[in-house]
């Protein structure tokens, strides 16, 4: 049995030699009366005090030199019988912080929570918002959104199988904290409530339909409404760890929480045997990505090199294939002008909601010296831009937040960094309508099937049979509940 296999579930682990090496050296620098070398800047810190901390974890940082206030913050974790340093060495995240402007969190468990320094994503004392090892990373990012002025509505969070599963957490737990996350080689959130039903997730990976999957994440969040976060999904086709079914489940449950459906807008080949497959929402902004790299174990795919989309270093399930923290950062809008707040110009201040109505947000700011444009961000993606200091975002839906920010750009339109976020509420809520047959309706995540016949979420109106020769015509008229409008959609 190989101890140092990062399974999402705790096995008996034993000690390592170069944890043994480093014990050594330690007694021996006590002895000698050595002190530890000053901590370097820009390079991986220890922070204490963080909060109450009932997870019982450690919490690392890192922080490019003279990061402006206003820029991203990630959130990574690690798999089993990893570390944090192991996460920074290998990943790649630090080259990304550097390049693009954001600060990074690595959140570290021990064998004093887990035989095997496993997150315990399975475990409900610790899954729970507000609760354990949930509460204590959430503790992390309030931390660190203060410590570096991070920007509140660009707050992401990554992680390694155990690490992957506590971010389908995470997400679902905190989708009012994290703009997005991606789940590498994990499993759903809401799959395992124990020891035992893990492991099933685990090996055998468990079948729902995609409104199951939804609602375990609805129900998590306490409540939440939306906006939610934009999910990638990494997964390897020849992992024997962690059952690659569970890639297509975890598409499934946030498919099923955007509302859209689960055939993808669009798939490309990249490189390392990869396949990205992407998913809209209705404004035709990508969703959920999942990337399958063909032929590739358990781990987290890492592409050595000195390349812009080239990252980390092989080793112990770190596996040479693409650099999966490329693609995230681009997924979530780090890389390009102004993503993480690298350009010259200040931010602007006094960013206010002027206005809302059922489908637009009016926004206005003070004007920066030297700008001749703005660029204005909704949740971390651009939406627009304009040269004045007012902007009205269009095309919203109806009863939903909205988190903003905008940059000042320079006359080569380069953005600088971004104000602090505004939140914008939406007011009413206006009916969408989607006609189609019962067997998209249920696809889509707007009706569900029992005994071969069809349901609308929401109402439990019966559509009749589980086919496609039945078309209706679904009124969603709050978020999540459908009624049948086959004789108009209700306005």
């Amino acid at each position: 049995m190989n101890p140092t296999s990062p399974h999402p579930l705790p096995r008996r682990s034993w000690p390592r030699p170069a944890c043994a090496a480093a014990l050594v050296l330690s007694l021996i620098a006590v002895v000698l009366g050595l002190s530890p070398a000053p901590a370097r800047a820009a390079s991986l810190q220890q922070v204490t005090g963080f909060g109450s901390n009932p997870g019982n974890l450690q919490m690392f940082q890192y922080a490019p030199d003279n990061l402006p206030s206003g820029a991203p913050l990630v959130v990574a974790l690690h798999g089993c019988t990893q570390s944090a340093s192991d996460y920074y060495s290998h990943s790649g995240w630090p080259k990304y912080a550097d390049m693009y402007g954001f600060a990074v969190v690595f959140p570290q468990t021990t064998g004093a929570n887990n035989a095997n320094s496993c997150f315990n994503w399975f475990q409900s004392s610790d899954y729970t918002r507000g609760q354990g090892e949930a509460l204590s990373i959430r503790q992390m990012v309030a931390n660190a959104t203060t410590r570096y002025g991070s920007d509140p509505g660009r707050v992401y969070v990554t992680g390694l199988s155990a690490g992957g599963a506590m971010t389908s957490v995470m997400l679902a737990d905190y989708p009012d904290v994290f703009a997005g996350g991606a789940i590498d080689s994990g499993i759903p959130a809401g799959c395992a409530t124990d020891l035992s039903s893990g492991l099933t997730c685990q090996h055998n990976a468990v079948s729902k339909t995609p409104q199951q999957w939804g609602d375990a994440v609805r129900s998590a969040s306490g409540g939440w409404g939306g906006p939610w976060p934009r999910v990638a999904i990494w997964q390897g086709t020849g992992d024997t760890t962690v059952n690659p079914a569970n890639a297509t489940e975890s598409r499934d449950q946030w498919t099923n929480v955007w509302g859209i459906g689960r055939t993808p807008s669009s798939t490309t080949t990249l490189t390392g045997g990869t396949t990205q497959a992407v998913y809209d929402d209705p404004s035709g902004r990508p969703a959920v990505e999942t990337f399958s790299v063909s032929g590739m174990a358990h781990g987290l795919a890492v592409d050595p090199g000195s390349g812009t989309g080239q990252c980390g270093s092989t080793g112990t399930y770190y596996l040479g294939y693409i650099c999966s923290s490329y693609w995230t950062a681009k997924f979530w809008g780090l890389d390009g002008p102004g993503g993480g707040g690298t350009g010259a110009l200040p931010a602007p201040t006094g960013l206010t909601v002027t206005g809302t109505t059922d489908t637009t947000a009016s926004l206005a700011w003070s004007a920066v010296t030297g700008a001749a444009s703005y660029v204005v961000y909704r949740g971390g993606s651009k939406v627009g831009s304009t040269t004045g200091t007012t902007y009205t975002d269009t095309g919203l839906g109806s009863g939903t937040a909205y988190s903003y920010t905008v940059a000042a750009a320079d006359s080569a339109g380069a953005a600088g960094t971004r104000s602090p976020a505004v939140t914008a509420t939406t007011t009413g809520y206006r009916p969408r309508c989607f006609t189609d047959n019962n067997y998209n309706q249920v696809a889509a995540g707007r009706a569900h099937q029992s005994l071969g016949y069809v349901y609308a979420n929401g109402s439990d109106q019966n559509m009749g049979l589980y086919n496609v020769a039945v078309t209706h015509t679904l009124a969603e008229t709050s978020s999540g509940y459908y009624v049948i409008a086959d004789s108009g959609c209700p306005s």
